[in-house]
């Protein structure tokens, strides 16, 4: 299972709101620059990481998860599904609680290792969509 509706609950409502966002730009036209406005709306901060370390949304940059210096709840992943299993590693070692696995974006290799870390997983399901579901 990708992503059921409990793990979904709780990586939404438990789990903290310090969400580091992989593959977010300033570039307006990609699908994460909307999903981490959506996540801001409902609480979240969103930190973008990007080789660019660009500020998107008013939250500075980071090249990448481990330049990050403070704590991370939760790792949302919008990179490709070749890429995404080594995200998934470093969100471990950085010591995230949970990884999110954008839409289209499935690893089962990855999903497995991150469970066996104890962080929670969801693989191919959106924030943005799930997030208002809750009520």
């Amino acid at each position: 299972m990708h992503g059921d509706q409990a793990t979904i609950r709780k990586i939404l409502t438990e789990l903290g709101d310090t969400w580091a966002v992989v593959g977010l730009s300033s570039n307006e036209e990609r699908p994460a620059y909307g999903v981490a406005a959506v996540l801001k709306r409902y609480g979240k901060r969103v930190v973008p990481v990007h080789p660019k370390a660009e500020t998107v949304h008013g939250e500075k940059g980071y090249a990448s998860l481990a330049d990050i210096p403070f704590e991370v709840d939760v790792v949302d992943v919008f990179v490709n599904s070749d890429l995404a299993g080594s995200v998934a590693d470093e969100a471990v070692a950085i010591g995230a609680k949970a990884v999110w696995y954008q839409l289209g974006v499935i690893d089962e290799a990855a999903c497995g290792r991150t469970r066996a870390a104890g962080l929670d997983m969801v693989m191919d399901r959106c924030p943005a969509i799930e997030i208002p579901r809750l009520g």
